[in-house]
């Protein structure tokens, strides 16, 4: 684990893996639910977690570079449900990927419960994880230009759901109608780090 400084008053703390930065990040949650962390914000990435706010980031550096962090808890929460329909225009080669049918491959993701670990890319997208590591599939050779919103899909060992149409390279398996960003909504994420998901199978209309 390194901490490296940003600015006078945020760390930027880095760790080897997806499950280390997810455990930091729930170990740094309660800390400060508890009172024993002053700190404005904790902002998850893919192995690194930002602190920022806080009074004494040096100090702090030198706690974290030595502590244990335990694994992280399960998810807690009710589980937001997602319905997704499995059409996409990859699921045949996702399924192929796995060795399975498209059928199959469709249970299985839905038959999985995800965590948010973290978000980034546009206004509500979450990086899902929950597939175990058999299942990582590859971004695709060539990027689409256009990916339609509402798409589910899959790259390396996430899910995510596109909130809004852009340009993107993950493997399309479904699509669904749910909205990912309402800025009219508190909060306007549907989704936010921690948060359980499960995605709920409907019929094509």
């Amino acid at each position: 684990m390194r901490a490296l400084p940003v600015g006078h008053h945020a760390l930027l703390v880095e760790v080897d893996s997806g499950p280390e930065a997810q455990a930091l990040h729930a170990d740094l949650l309660r800390r400060r639910a508890e009172g024993a962390l002053s700190v404005r914000e904790i902002v998850p990435a893919a192995r690194t977690i930002l602190l920022d706010g806080l009074r004494d980031p040096s100090r702090l550096a030198a706690e974290l570079t030595t502590a244990h962090v335990p694994p992280a808890p399960p998810h807690a929460g009710e589980a937001v449900e997602i319905p997704v329909r499995y059409d996409g225009p990859d699921l045949a080669e996702v399924a192929a990927h796995w060795g399975v049918t498209a059928r199959e491959a469709a249970r299985i993701h839905a038959e999985t419960e995800f965590g948010v670990a973290f978000c980034g890319f546009a206004p509500g997208f979450g990086y899902l994880t929950g597939l175990p590591p058999r299942y990582d599939v590859p971004r695709r050779a060539t990027p689409r230009t256009a990916v339609p919103a509402g798409s589910v899909a899959l790259a390396g060992s996430y899910t995510g759901v596109y909130p809004r149409s852009s340009p993107g390279g993950w493997q399309l398996i479904g699509s669904t109608d749910a909205v990912l960003w309402d800025h009219a909504r508190v909060p306007a994420a549907l989704l936010s780090p921690g948060t359980r998901v499960r995605f709920v199978p409907v019929e094509r209309s």
